[in-house]
């Protein structure tokens, strides 16, 4: 775990507003040094002590770094970096009364971009400092918290194709060079199980729980999902050839209420088993291949600031 720093800025430690704590993948951000120190002064301008400071690594993502954060009396843990940097964060703030909050660093900041949190860091410090704060759900996979999608199949297999050279110069669109590796390969035989509900089967591509419904690109794969109403999103999606996959895109695109080879459900736990391995993630990170997938729901366990008028 990562728990010290450079030294502390020269600001007044008894000011009135909340304490807070800054984590950082220096991975992710250019100017680590130019980053802290503008964060600092837009924080003592609103009245705030001085943030901690905790930097990531290889071995501790972020999970550790918040743990240690909200052990020390941070109120707000200040997260900048990807998705993965949030997600492992996120895991050492669940049940805690602190609040994340996200600085977006990444390639596809997707729980960012579902909360309306900007990608500006001016803009998404203001909503650090005057914005709301907001109690939503996070899923839980193998002891593993998630806040976007877990996910199996052809979704992990982008993941993993998707250059990394590429994602840093190109961002989202180098999952489009990772999924056109992938469309060709023959779908797997799943029974999905809703709750306590009889099992049903499906042929799918993939299979997406999520705790929010946009993807890369601003596609909604899940336009009723919601990050605070206490279930999960399913959705399964089953194209055949690459006309199922226009029709299947076109459609998401336009936001049309019935899709091609999308179906929809919503449950609070989910289990889902393939016929064979398959490729796994859980918020953009790739876990180790395997043929279930449990999901439950945590209702209302992370605290988040949002836009005041989100």
């Amino acid at each position: 775990m990562n728990t010290s720093t450079q030294s502390a800025p020269a600001v007044d430690p008894t000011a009135g507003g909340p304490r807070s704590a800054l984590v950082v993948n220096t991975n992710r951000v250019e100017d680590a040094d130019v980053l802290r120190t503008r964060i600092e002064e837009r924080v003592a301008a609103a009245g705030w002590p001085a943030p901690a400071w905790f930097e990531t690594s290889a071995e501790d993502p972020g999970k550790g770094q918040a743990e240690q954060a909200v052990a020390d009396g941070a109120e707000v843990v200040i997260v900048c970096g990807g998705d993965g940097t949030v997600r492992s964060a996120i895991e050492g703030l669940v049940g805690t009364d602190a609040a994340l909050a996200i600085l977006p660093g990444g390639t596809g900041n997707l729980l960012a971009a579902n909360l309306g949190i900007p990608t500006d860091l001016d803009d998404a410090l203001e909503v650090v400092l005057t914005g709301s704060r907001r109690t939503i759900d996070v899923g839980e996979i193998e002891g593993q918290a998630f806040a976007i999608m877990a996910g199996m199949g052809f979704d992990a297999q982008v993941m993993s194709a998707a250059p990394t050279a590429l994602k840093a110069r190109a961002g989202w669109l180098a999952y489009v060079v990772g999924a056109f590796k992938h469309l060709a390969e023959r779908e797997m035989h799943v029974q999905i199980r809703l709750d306590d509900d009889e099992p049903i089967t499906r042929h799918a591509r993939t299979v997406l729980v999520g705790n929010v419904g946009r993807l890369q690109g601003g596609l909604v794969l899940m336009p009723d999902a919601q990050a605070a109403n206490g279930s999960l999103d399913v959705a399964v999606v089953a194209p055949r050839n690459i006309g199922h996959w226009l029709q299947l895109v076109v459609g998401v695109a336009l936001r049309r209420e019935r899709v091609p080879r999308r179906e929809l459900f919503r449950a609070e736990r989910v289990r889902v088993r393939s016929d064979r391995p398959q490729p796994r993630q859980v918020d953009g990170d790739l876990i180790d291949d395997g043929r279930t997938l449990d999901v439950r729901v945590r209702p209302g366990c992370l605290n988040i600031c949002v836009p005041a008028e989100a």
